[in-house]
């Protein structure tokens, strides 16, 4: 599938069916998102795969809108290592590009998956650092549910507004 087309069809799937998701499908999703550009260079993060099927369950106890983890034999926890940092604040921006890639992987490799928002929300903050373990310093962004979609997803349509795009100015 070309580029273009991987981008344009990527859609969140928050319905999963029982097939596992092997170690090599897992090992080339974290490539992927490790390829991602960051800030200076820093690559500052750290992921956490989870696949046992209490951990998962116990995140819906804190987390609003991560129903999708109830099906999901995975989650990815991209998380943000302020001790990796070159410039202060910048793992948002680098983690947040890495969880994309991560995103796209899946979907290039016929998996499906879902950015379940972990930053800025305190509560879902401070119950994925408890059920994880995060040492200092590491910060969780969001949680990534992955693997094969039950049933059959459609393409999304276009989210492209013209009316939202400026040239050398407002």
């Amino acid at each position: 599938m070309e580029a273009i087309d991987l981008i344009l069809t990527r859609r969140s799937v928050r319905s999963f069916s029982s097939e596992p998701v092997d170690q090599e499908e897992i090992e080339t999703l974290l490539r992927a998102a490790m390829q991602a550009p960051s800030s200076s260079n820093s690559q500052p993060w750290q992921f956490v795969v989870i696949s046992d099927r209490r951990m998962l369950e116990s995140i819906t106890e804190f987390h609003p809108f991560s129903s999708a983890l109830r099906t999901a034999p995975i989650a990815i926890l991209v998380c943000g290592d302020s001790r990796l940092e070159v410039g202060t604040g910048r793992w948002i921006q680098s983690c947040s590009a890495a969880a994309e890639n991560l995103l796209l992987a899946a979907h290039a490799r016929g998996l499906g998956g879902v950015w379940l928002g972990i930053q800025p929300e305190e509560q879902r903050i401070q119950g994925i650092k408890r059920l994880v373990e995060l040492p200092s310093g590491v910060h969780p962004l969001a949680l990534i549910a992955i693997g094969h979609p039950a049933g059959k997803y459609e393409a999304p349509m276009s989210h492209y507004q013209p009316d939202r795009v400026h040239y050398n100015g407002w």
